[in-house]
């Protein structure tokens, strides 16, 4: 046991994060339309299993037949990769949303299938090394860690392009998280002996967990997004209208919205973030107005973002409450610079005020 004592800790965090997430999830009845994390757990658990199993064989290899020697370090080194490859997958749902474009995941998955090819094609000249306190493999298939670091890099990117349209208490985290990894990854690739892989996992799946994909707070934001939407209605029921228009609103800014992002265009603003903030901070009032009411009309962009400033300021978001300003205080502006309250043209006006 001596040499898998980290497998083991490392299996019984994340074994209990993910029955807390799965409990909490259908306790809460929460759906993902993607569900990349489920995934991560899956890899990331199967990872540590085979990083537990080789740390044992590796050590014992009077005892353990050659043939199951080397399955099991093939299985834990092409689970090495695809847990690579799934942490890239996972930040670019969290970031842009699964790509949807055939020829980007076939850039995406490429490197991953020349790893796992590498690999099984080298195993038979895997080598085991002594160490001063513990045993351990090198060889070609080792050396793919070199190859997907492209995933690790890729991570990295995507972080430094979307910080600023992504939510602080997630960026916080993901940043933690990807720095540790990169940290483990680099230090078992310079001292191969160290046999610290397991954290990789370890590390993202709980910061991901904590800040980013639990359950109850999953919940909570649903909760805060049908009530913002239920006030606007009782305010829009106000003027005699049907109260659909707002939801109408809604939805189309978010399909705009997500096209865009489909298109690549926008690429550092529209993250999933910052969607899910434009949805909640689109509505606005619909019909024809007299000259006198336009003229009062004129001035509530500039009043709808003092309002805004003083009813979201303090909530903690300064992501959302950004662009809930944005939008109540420019979404009257025109490409041609014939709007208001500014008079601003094209792209002066932010992204979220022209969808």
């Amino acid at each position: 046991m001596q040499y898998f004592k980290l497998q083991i800790g490392c299996m019984l965090i994340v074994l209990y994060v993910a029955f807390i997430y799965i409990r909490e999830k259908y306790e809460y009845k929460v759906k993902q339309k993607e569900p990349v994390f489920e995934l991560l757990l899956i890899t990331g658990i199967l990872s540590i299993v085979f990083d537990g199993a080789t740390a044992y064989t590796v050590n014992y290899l009077d005892k353990v037949p050659g043939l199951v020697n080397a399955v099991l370090h093939a299985c834990f080194l092409c689970g090495l990769d695809t847990l690579s490859f799934v942490i890239f997958l996972y930040m670019y749902d969290i970031t842009r949303g699964v790509p949807k474009s055939r020829k980007i995941k076939t850039l995406i998955i490429l490197p991953l299938a020349i790893c796992i090819a590498v690999v099984i094609l080298f195993m038979p000249q895997l080598e085991y090394r002594s160490g001063r306190i513990t045993n351990y493999s090198m060889g070609i298939s080792a050396y793919t860690c070199f190859i997907v670091a492209v995933y690790m890099l890729g991570t990295v990117i995507l972080l430094v392009k979307g910080w600023r349209n992504m939510g602080h208490h997630k960026l916080i985290t993901l940043t933690t998280c990807i720095a540790a990894a990169n940290v483990v990854t680099i230090y078992q690739m310079i001292y191969p002996e160290s046999l610290i892989s397991c954290l990789v996992p370890t590390f993202v799946i709980i910061g991901s967990y904590l800040n980013v994909e639990n359950p109850l707070f999953t919940k909570l934001q649903a909760h805060n997004r049908e009530m913002v939407m239920g006030f606007a209605t009782l305010v829009e029921n106000r003027d005699g209208s049907t109260g659909g228009h707002i939801r109408r609103t809604t939805t189309y800014v978010k399909l705009l919205a997500e096209e865009l992002q489909k298109r690549g265009m926008y690429k550092e603003q529209l993250t999933q973030d910052y969607i899910e903030n434009l949805t909640i901070a689109a509505p606005q009032k619909p019909g024809r107005l007299t000259d006198e009411e336009f003229a009062i009309m004129r001035t509530h962009t500039e009043k709808g973002g003092e309002i805004i400033k003083e009813t979201f300021g303090h909530i903690g978001d300064g992501e959302y409450e950004k662009m809930a300003y944005e939008v109540a205080r420019y979404h009257h502006e025109k490409y041609d610079g014939g709007g208001y309250p500014e008079g601003l043209t094209g792209d002066e006006i932010p992204i979220g005020a022209q969808l």
